[in-house]
């Protein structure tokens, strides 16, 4: 299989930063399910975010982005080792932006308070699929975790 037909992406500090944050988690920061349309807008701001942060090697706006225990444990320069083959490889997904979501699961709030996010855009020529992870941080759900597939 070509190197552009499958890109994947675990993020091993989804369990790290979910931990984290489910010992930093009070019941006053707990957020209620956001609504589908507030669950686009997370899906979509966060994946071209890291589109923008692909194209320009630079992960300084998605570190603003992430939440608080993710920026602790991982600065710019980290997510940019985590993220090194999609640069490697010239990743682009922004056509996620023009094209409809396609929820893989219902949207849940796990026990440790994480918001997880699954699904799918059926861009071409590639297919992307996520999987995200949302936590409460600074009074907004924030990324604790990322799994993105392009194929």
């Amino acid at each position: 299989m070509p190197y552009w037909a499958r890109f994947r992406w675990v993020a091993a500090m989804t369990a790290l930063a979910a931990l984290a944050s489910a010992r930093a988690l009070d019941k006053a920061q707990a957020l209620d399910m956001p609504s589908p349309f507030v669950q686009e807008v997370l899906v979509k701001s966060i994946l071209v975010t890291l589109n923008d942060a692909v194209a320009a090697d630079n992960f300084t706006v998605l570190h603003a982005k992430i939440s608080k225990p993710f920026r602790e444990q991982f600065p710019p320069e980290k997510l940019r080792t985590v993220f090194k083959d999609l640069i490697d490889k010239h990743a682009v997904f922004d056509a996620v932006v023009a094209s409809p979501v396609v929820a893989d699961e219902d949207a849940k709030i796990d026990e440790q308070g994480v918001l997880r996010l699954k699904g799918h855009f059926d861009t071409a020529p590639k297919k992307v699929k996520y999987q995200l992870g949302f936590i409460p941080s600074d009074g907004a759900w924030k990324l604790s975790g990322v799994t993105i597939d392009i194929e």
